[in-house]
């Protein structure tokens, strides 16, 4: 079995970090240090993203195993997780097909659901960057920006860019990503239930959790409860990070 790309800091009780689409473990440092004066917490690339592994294959049930397999080199029996976007949702498969090796989950903004494609724009922009005309990630904005107008996106986006033997490059699979793209946006297909305490953070701006998937999250999380973070949209973590963190730290001290 293949391992993911993981680093792990501060000492006490397991929580683990799942980035979303497009990100690497870098996304959740400032969640991760908050909690990690008092639990230990692994961070981990999903597969296809940051340091870890490229395989052309992203369906939930096979990214939740990537996440046992870490957690089995790691000797970690059981874990509270958190995942923010497309990590949520790996989140929630592997407490649904793993429970016994959840203690708690944290979804930030996302539902169980299948969601309908909305990140062509963005795979385009990446892929039409020519990185062999270029040697500055400022000329890579440039390019990108044709496709995406938002700065704040293009520059999340761009933290993708890595530079070996004096070339930049791509740390994730834009290909695979692509192609695999389908599989990112599906919903829950089994019939699991976790039965563990469960929080879903909801972003005030933004549309990723509705009322009216409140049923299914009922149905298979029945202990779960929903905070609202007012004025933060998908990012919530990154736009109200203090407000988030303090979330998190008190949902896993109750």
């Amino acid at each position: 079995m293949k391992l993911v790309n993981y680093q792990q800091n501060g000492t006490g009780p397991d929580v683990l970090l799942i980035h979303g689409l497009f990100g690497s473990m870098e996304n959740l440092n400032m969640v991760a240090k908050g909690l990690a004066t008092h639990y230990r917490v692994t961070s981990m690339d999903v597969r296809n993203h940051g340091g870890s592994f490229h395989e052309k294959e992203m369906a939930y049930e096979v990214m939740a195993q990537d996440v046992i397999t870490l957690l089995d080199h790691l000797d970690i029996r059981e874990t509270a997780i958190l995942g923010h976007s497309m990590g949520g949702k790996i989140a929630m498969e592997v407490a649904l097909s793993f429970p016994e090796r959840v203690s708690k989950l944290l979804v930030a903004d996302i539902s169980p659901v299948a969601y309908p494609p909305h990140h062509q724009q963005i795979i385009q922009g990446l892929q039409s960057i020519d990185l062999n005309s270029i040697s500055k990630r400022k000329e890579a904005d440039e390019q990108l920006a044709r496709y995406v107008d938002n700065l704040g996106v293009r520059q999340f986006l761009l933290r993708n860019l890595a530079i070996l033997d004096g070339k930049l490059h791509f740390k994730c699979n834009l290909d695979y990503i692509a192609e695999c793209y389908p599989q990112i946006m599906q919903g829950y297909q089994g019939e699991g239930q976790y039965q563990g305490n469960t929080l879903f953070i909801k972003g005030g701006d933004s549309d990723y959790i509705r009322a009216e998937h409140r049923e299914l999250i009922q149905k298979l999380y029945p202990n779960s409860q929903a905070k609202i973070i007012q004025g933060a949209g998908h990012w919530l973590h990154a736009e109200k990070t203090s407000i988030f963190n303090k979330i998190v730290g008190d949902f896993l001290q109750s």
